[in-house]
This record gives C-alpha cells, structure tokens and sequence, in this order.
C-alpha cells in the first residue's frame, strides 16, 4: 500500500456515512430479535463506541455466529473482512457477502487488494470488523493476533475498538449441522484506542506492539 492513508479528525467529522447495504439493513433488526428472545444477547459498553466512524472493532473470533452477534449489536453496519472458508462456504456465500459489504481476505499471504478496500470503506467513513485471530480459535480460547489489525490501525489512524464475544463457541461447539445450542450469548466493548506510525521504530515491530496491545484488549474484555 503506497502512501500514509491516516484519517484526521476534522475529516472523519466532515465525511457522510457511508450507505448501509439493503440486505444488511433488512436482517438486522429481525436478526436482534430473535438473537434477544432465544439467547439472551446482551450487549455492553456501547458507550465506548465513537458517535460516528469511521472505526476498527476487532473482536475474538470462534465461528460464525461472531460476525452475525457483533453485525446487531453495533449502531453502525459493519463491513468484515471475511476468510476463504467463510466466504465460499456454500455457493450462494459470495453473493450474500457482497451484499451485505463484506471484504474477502486471502489469510495465506499479505492481501494487499483487501487491506486497500478496508482502507477506502474507513476514509468513506464507515466501520470495518477484524478477527485478528484470523481462522477459527477450535480450542475456545484467545489466539495470538495476526499483524493484518496493526496494518489497518496504523495506516488508518481510526479508532480502535476491542470487543470480546462471550457464548458462540458454546453454542456451536459439536453441534451438527451448524445448528447453535440455545446459550446466552454476549458483546462487551472496551475503551478505544489510536495508533500512530512512530518513526523511530522498525514497521515490524510496529505492527507487532500494536497487535500484542489490541490482543491483550480483547482479552481483558472475555471472562
């Protein structure tokens, strides 16, 4: 990625959010309710998040139901940066990410395309979602982040939110057919934090400091 993309704050203010996709608006509120009724969701520490993107939330990550329980739980839509698996999971997958804004990252190389799209949706002032664990965690338990998280909050400047998800690897954890066991599920959202490129250290012990502190904010958020 050629070029610093930081985003100053008069600008964040300055820029319209972005439009939310018509899928993504139809699902949600039906989604939050039955969510609500059948698992108990419950949401905390909303008033952590910034009034109005563009942010970064990176949450842990366990199965599919992580991106579906943060998608209602936040004000704003989120656009994912979503894994092979995920993505193509079935053949009508494709066609649903992209209509709700979903960004496809390659995780086996520094996917360069994807971190550019995240970048764009941030500077058009809109909110992306990360799992900086990258692939599932199949042991239930926080794994060590990957360096794509410090990329984007370095070069984007944006508000960093950490959000730890309680209950979906229960829910689904030996279950058949992807059908998740009625278990209360949750979101807790923590104090944001910004990051700024510090010249006096190497990129890759930038990134490496900056993953390790929004690794260890995830964690400080799960019981």
């Amino acid at each position: 990625m050629a070029g610093p993309t930081t985003l100053a704050a008069n600008q964040r203010l300055a820029r319209e959010t972005a439009p939310v996709p018509f899928l993504y608006r139809a699902l949600r509120g039906p989604l939050r309710q039955a969510l609500g009724r059948w698992f108990d969701l419950r949401v905390d520490g909303l008033e952590h998040l910034p009034a109005s993107g563009p942010y970064l939330i990176a949450a842990n990550h366990h199965n599919y139901l992580d991106g579906i329980v943060l998608g209602v739980s936040a004000p704003e839509p989120i656009s994912f940066l979503v894994m092979p698996r995920v993505w193509r999971a079935t053949p009508l997958h494709p066609m649903f990410h992209r209509h709700i804004g979903s960004i496809p990252i390659n995780l086996e190389r520094a996917d360069v395309g994807a971190l550019r799209r995240a970048l764009s949706i941030l500077q058009q002032g809109g909110v992306v979602g990360i799992f900086p664990e990258g692939p599932f965690s199949v042991r239930g338990r926080l794994e060590s982040g990957l360096p794509g998280v410090a990329l984007l909050a370095l070069r984007s400047g944006v508000p960093v939110v950490p959000a730890g998800i309680r209950g979906t690897y229960e829910a689904l954890a030996g279950r058949w057919g992807y059908i998740p066991r009625r278990v209360p599920l949750g979101v807790r959202f923590g104090p944001v934090r910004c990051f700024a490129a510090d010249g006096s250290n190497g990129r890759r012990r930038a990134r490496f400091h900056v993953t390790r502190r929004i690794m260890d904010d995830i964690a400080a958020l799960l019981p």
